[in-house]
């Protein structure tokens, strides 16, 4: 069994995948055994207003510090100022988004606007340090940039930002902190709680992608500024970003608990601090989706959102698709909130959402059927239909009424390899990263199954279980996957959900398990659009591990499920005459590509392992994008990982991963380099982390640190 599973965050807006392994998997896929291609979006040659691009330009902050922007306006700016938007991020303009930044950018700017390409303090070709995730220097720099911006001659005083993953995240979040000039956002694929909805934990649980997330960041900053922009300087500000280089995610396991170290950055705190009107974008494929409907719930401000079939990337090149013209949604929002030009946008239902039709699972797809639907409010217009678990199944109250006697008890030890079939926590959509057929895993579950549906049944929201247990140690989890069975068996993930049992009550303040003490839980899965077909069954699959989407429990543990009192509520959805209301979306376009010269040809494999003399389980991936030339600056880059993962089912402290990233950046005699890994394992009592790294310099090593730290594992 050979499939994937990516780890890290979105196309063009991390290290994770950069523009140059997005152009090889297209090539990849094209020449691969698929049904069919999605079709690529168009270029547009043809804009309204010339463009003119300022390659470098230097934004000057109070305390000295100068963040580097690349900017498209139109040419007659100076004479006819227009609004601004800003992309604030800290994955190198000059390379790492290079090419996804001139498929958008330059659109928008045709259109009317000056769009500016910021680089993080500390990362790219800005001075400073980035010292981690959405600080409160990150939002005051942006406080600077903002006000920079709109004093320039050719800003009318108006900005935008818009962003996906953390530029998502800072626009909310430098929203909440109301500069002047800012008008409006557009957030993809970002939340507004960085506890419950992140990398790093999921109710309650360590996810693996905080490791493979960290040390994406971890070699992400060993990459120098470039010597053509910075000068004579790079040496000293790339020497004091690797003196300066620590492994973040032992400092975000140190944070088990949602304490002031989330709560910062997280605008669900206080939603009515933001003021300005607020587009919230992203897919069901992705890991951020959850936040739409808190946004749209949440906040007094106007506020729209749109949820497309797409994983974590921007809607105009997303898969799965169906893609869309999103560069012309962002028009019509930015010419509604910053022009004051009548387009319609806010006339429309504040939710626009694509209902997944039932399909069969597969690791990978180029499109996934559905339809759109809309909602003039969220929570959405839904009929809870609850089904019960039983010994003998997933029953309606009509079933439990007429069935035998339901009520008793099943024990739930599930092995710790529970999970090898769950995908990516946050996929991309462009390689096989999405759930496998879940029948591997439903095996090491306790499944639930209703009788085959007599007619469709659509469901928009979150699928809530209650039930009651108990569990035989101090720290236990609970997995609840919601699926559609199909005729054959083959098993389709349609939702999931984690709770770590010691924060049943409280993220904040969690408490061991009383052990053999009955406890009364709710877990509410992730939010979905989801049709299933008449004739296949709904499976409720619980689990007491889902290895290794989130990290293995210190000791094996035993959970006792109490049947008939347990229920799942889904948030059923009659069709709506609003649905029929909606235009549809113009075809996806984008700028023209950067001219770019393949130098070295990239390798991605995924394979599965299994151990038959230790029994251990787990894969390995592979992704090398090659070393690319971008052709207008010369400046080559090179970046590939090796991710592993395994564990002995019986034993959850033999898990581990590891992590191997190498990098190349350089141009004629400027050739640099880096090399670091880093490896998790754990105690019953601590998570132990060692890293590494090796910096270089035309082929010589000019920097070299390890670290080893323990983090206590705080009923985790």
């Amino acid at each position: 069994m050979a499939w994937a599973v990516w780890q890290g965050r979105g196309l063009g807006s991390a290290p994770g995948l950069t523009a140059a392994f997005a152009l090889f998997l297209s090539r990849r896929k094209a020449d691969s055994r698929r049904p069919f291609e999605a079709p690529m979006p168009h270029t547009v040659h043809a804009l309204p207003r010339a463009v003119r691009e300022i390659e470098n330009a230097w934004i000057p902050l109070s305390d000295g510090c100068r963040l580097a922007a690349r900017i498209w306006l139109p040419e007659d700016a100076a004479a006819d100022p227009v609004p601004a938007i800003l992309e604030y991020l800290p994955y190198r303009k000059r390379d790492g988004t290079a090419s996804r930044d001139a498929e958008m950018h330059p659109y928008i700017a045709g259109h009317g606007y000056a769009c500016v390409r910021v680089d993080l303090r500390g990362s790219g070709d800005s001075d400073g340090l980035l010292r981690g995730e959405y600080m409160a220097q990150e939002q005051d720099d942006a406080l600077e940039v903002i006000a920079w911006i709109a004093a320039r001659p050719w800003c009318a005083g108006k900005l935008g930002m818009i962003g996906i993953s953390w530029g998502g995240f800072n626009g909310l979040q430098v929203a909440a902190r109301r500069p002047p000039a800012l008008a409006a956002v557009i957030s993809v694929c970002s939340t507004d709680d960085r506890y419950a909805d992140d990398v790093h934990f999921m109710g309650g649980a360590l996810l693996g992608n905080n490791l493979t997330w960290g040390s994406a960041m971890f070699s992400h900053l060993t990459r120098p500024p470039d010597p053509a922009v910075v000068g004579e300087r790079w040496r000293e500000l790339w020497r004091g970003r690797l003196e300066n280089l620590s492994p973040w995610a032992t400092g975000w396991m140190a944070h088990p608990r949602r304490d002031a170290h989330w709560t910062h950055g997280s605008v669900c705190q206080d939603f009515a601090a933001i003021v300005c009107p607020v587009y919230a974008v992203g897919g069901w494929a992705d890991a951020y989706s959850n936040a739409i409907p808190r946004l749209l719930a949440g906040l007094s401000a106007p506020c729209k959102g749109l949820i497309g079939p797409w994983a974590h990337g921007y809607p105009q090149t997303a898969l799965p698709g169906p893609r869309i013209g999103f560069l012309q949604e962002c028009l019509r929002w930015w010419d509604h909130w910053l022009k004051g030009v009548p387009t319609g946008i806010m006339d429309e239902p504040r939710l626009r959402a694509w209902m997944l039709d039932s399909m069969r699972p597969g690791a990978w797809a180029e499109t996934h059927p559905g339809h759109w639907v809309a909602e003039h409010a969220w929570p959405p217009s839904s009929r809870p239909t609850v089904f019960h678990l039983t010994s003998t199944g997933l029953l309606t109250l009509a079933g439990l009424a007429t069935g035998p006697e339901q009520a008793g008890e099943r024990l739930l030890a599930s092995p710790e390899d529970c999970g090898l079939g769950a995908g990516a926590w946050c996929p991309y959509g462009l390689a096989p990263d999405l759930p496998l057929d879940q029948r591997d895993d439903d095996a090491r579950s306790l499944v639930f199954d209703s009788a085959p549906l007599t007619e469709p049944l659509a469901i928009l929201g979150a699928p809530v279980l209650e039930l009651s247990l108990s569990a035989d140690r101090q720290v236990g989890k609970l997995v609840a996957r919601l699926c559609e069975v199909h005729p054959d068996g083959a098993s389709t993930r349609v939702s999931y959900g984690v709770l770590n049992l010691t924060h049943r009550d409280s993220h904040a303040e969690p408490l061991a398990v009383a052990q053999g003490g009955r406890m009364r839980v709710r877990l509410a899965l992730n939010d979905i659009g989801y049709a299933f077909a008449a004739g296949n069954r709904i499976r409720v699959a619980l689990s007491s591990t889902y290895w290794p989407l989130t990290w293995p429990t210190p000791a094996p543990s035993r959970l006792t499920i109490v049947t008939g009192t347990a229920s799942l509520t889904l948030p059923v959805r009659a069709p709506s005459a609003l649905d029929a209301t909606l235009a549809p979306f113009q075809p996806a376009v984008t700028a023209p590509r950067l001219s770019r010269t393949q130098l070295r040809a990239g390798e991605m494999t995924r394979v599965a392992t299994h151990d038959h003399a230790s029994g251990e389980r787990g894969f390995v991936t592979l992704d090398d994008a090659g070393r690319v030339r971008l052709d207008a600056t010369g400046i080559e880059f090179a970046t590939s990982r090796r991710h592993a993962f395994r564990i002995d089912p019986a034993d959850p402290l033999s898990a581990r991963a590891e992590t191997l990233w190498r990098t190349e950046t350089g141009r004629g005699d400027w050739q640099t380099g880096s090399t670091t890994a880093v490896t998790l394992t754990a105690t019953e009592h601590a998570f132990v982390l060692e890293a590494s790294v090796e910096a270089f310099e035309n082929g010589t090593c000019v920097f070299a640190r390890e670290w080893r730290e323990e983090i206590g594992r705080d009923l985790v």
